[in-house]
């Protein structure tokens, strides 16, 4: 293949011939805005994820409990789509934000906007991170008609996003009382038979559960959700990969790396009345971080001058 071809394959090519090989691991950095989706392709990863948990805390400065809506998610995975549209972006699409028609709405949007793959889970409308306690699901019917309406609008767009079923059955429980890993299971092999792409078992509770939630789910990608703190012991990507995950995405890293930064940086300007020592790249240095001289270049390149002074 012509190198110049490669370099033009979307994401979402990319994404699906990373899983066609079974010794490819995806890593996928959470990221929840411009700044940290540039860092993250700065720093060589070839894929992220977006995270719902981020984009609640960044857009609305509020927890992770279903309160984004399909507009705000959407904006900001499409945003983070076009920083670089060859580098593959995992999006949460949360329960799909309403009905069959409003998941359909929601694959089409954000295969049109570039986004490689996301995933639908089976928690009730009035959701919550998944590594929080007290969540509820919806029936397994209405979990298959999610899916079912997810494969549609994939396969009537013809954009080949992935469709990837999440389920939050470990720990949450349906109207009948369907709870447990056995429900899991069930759950994520009738997504199988529905046409997912790939499945998401979250909130495994330890390393043995993870190799039993391989040995028991269709030889589809299966996804591990890493969440240091959270309701899955934390293992590296080669340890994953080992065990048979094909996809790790680690949602909240940028989070955690930015918040004690932050906290850090507005304490010491209430108490010193300056910023911060270490707070030294200066406005060139923090633009840079978002391509000024690639921009700047371009302006040249095309015989502009706004910025050759």
């Amino acid at each position: 293949m012509d190198p110049r071809q490669s370099n033009q394959l979307s994401g979402t090519t990319r994404l699906r011939q990373a899983l066609s090989d079974p010794k490819n691991v995806v890593v996928a950095p959470g990221v929840f805005d411009g700044i940290t989706s540039q860092i993250a392709i700065a720093s060589g990863h070839q894929c992220l994820y977006m995270t719902g948990a981020g984009t609640s805390m960044a857009r609305l400065g509020m927890a992770d409990l279903g309160l984004c809506t399909f507009t705000e998610m959407h904006q900001n995975a499409a945003m983070i789509a076009a920083i670089d549209p060859t580098v593959p972006v995992i999006a949460d699409a949360d329960t799909g934000y309403g009905g069959p028609i409003n998941i359909s709405r929601t694959v089409k949007a954000y295969a049109q906007a570039g986004i490689a793959g996301l995933h639908i889970e089976d928690q009730v409308q009035t959701k919550r991170c998944g590594h929080l306690s007290g969540k509820k699901l919806v029936s397994r019917e209405e979990f298959a008609n999610r899916l079912r309406a997810a494969c549609k609008a994939r396969d009537e767009s013809g954009s080949d996003i992935v469709i990837i079923a999440r389920t939050d059955a470990l720990a949450g429980k349906d109207p009948a009382g369907n709870t447990g890993f056995d429900e899991a299971v069930k759950r994520l092999s009738m997504a199988v038979e529905i046409g997912v792409d790939a499945l998401f078992f979250e909130a495994l509770h330890s390393e043995e559960e993870c190799k039993l939630a391989i040995e028991r789910l269709p030889k589809v990608p299966c996804l591990l959700n890493m969440i240091p703190g959270g309701r899955t012991p934390v293992m590296t990507n080669q340890r994953a990969a080992e065990i048979g995950f094909r996809i790790v995405i680690w949602p909240l890293m940028g989070l955690e790396a930015a918040i004690p930064a932050l906290q850090h940086a507005y304490k010491t300007l209430k108490i010193n009345g300056q910023a911060p020592k270490e707070a030294q790249l200066g406005p060139e240095g923090l633009f840079e971080v978002c391509g000024l001289q690639k921009l700047m270049e371009f302006d040249a390149s095309v015989g502009g001058r706004a910025y050759s002074s």
